[in-house]
């Protein structure tokens, strides 16, 4: 009977072979070995916590007030709502 799992001959890598059952027991987080090294990690990707997030929320406006925001340049017109709302409650 064929085995399930066939290997790819184009995958075959002499120079990068499997690791082995001791090499996998030692292997060690990558943080561990950085500093251990006295090297800086590196640092994740994404843009950086902000320190008051955004909440995503749904909110059913005019269309003539939508029309108004999107006027001037239709990229930004959340932005300018949000400011709008800061501005009358006081908040800014």
């Amino acid at each position: 009977m064929a085995s399930k799992h066939k290997i790819d001959p184009y995958m075959i890598d002499e120079d990068n072979r499997p690791l082995t059952d001791d090499e996998i027991k030692r292997l060690r987080p990558g943080h561990e070995v950085f500093k251990e090294l006295g090297i800086e990690a590196p640092r994740g990707r994404g843009r950086p916590p902000v320190a008051n997030p955004k909440a995503r929320v749904t909110l059913r406006l005019d269309g003539d007030i939508i029309d108004y925001f999107k006027a001037k340049n239709p990229k930004g017109w959340q932005t300018r709502v949000n400011e709008a709302l800061r501005k009358v409650a006081g908040l800014d």
